[in-house]
């Protein structure tokens, strides 16, 4: 595990800070393509604006970094990342099947067990909570349009009552 001297440039810091940056600029220009808020607000283009910012960022640092030739030593990549990005693709997947606040209630309690949470008064809450203060920020207060699920739809026995 040794260290690239400070003076030497790191190629593969170049590329993942490229790579990063080339993204960050697509989903950047997509997330202009989402239309504003009929009143004219940011509405639902703030997010990835937002993380497409922070991407775009960190990708410049990066470049910075490798460039300068500070590049940290790798780590062996933790089985906890690939199951947090299972769970990530997993409930991406869920929403479109069963809509968001199924598929939130689901991933919330299993991404808080990832980090630790074990009490099952904590997990139930997450399951409880989590969709229906995210729904009453994205959905209510900031007008998202709500991801519906193919097969069935929470929302839609709710709203029928």
């Amino acid at each position: 595990m040794s260290r690239v001297a400070p003076s030497r440039p790191s190629s593969q810091g170049v590329v993942v800070a490229a790579v990063l940056i080339v993204f960050s600029i697509a989903v950047l220009f997509a997330s202009l393509q989402i239309e504003k808020d009929p009143g004219g607000g940011w509405g639902a283009r703030i997010f990835p604006l937002f993380g497409s910012g922070t991407l775009l960022l960190v990708g410049v640092l990066e470049l910075r970094n490798a460039l300068a030739g500070r590049v940290p030593e790798s780590t062996p990549v933790s089985p906890s990342i690939w199951a947090l990005l299972s769970l990530a693709l997993g409930y991406v997947w869920l929403i479109g099947a069963v809509g968001y606040l199924l598929s939130t209630a689901i991933a919330a309690p299993l991404a808080l067990w990832m980090f630790g949470i074990r009490r099952p008064a904590g997990l139930l809450a997450s399951a409880i909570l989590c969709p229906a203060v995210y729904h009453l920020i994205f959905f209510e207060l900031l007008g998202v349009f709500p991801p519906y699920g193919r097969w069935i739809d929470l929302l839609d026995i709710l709203q029928g009552v």
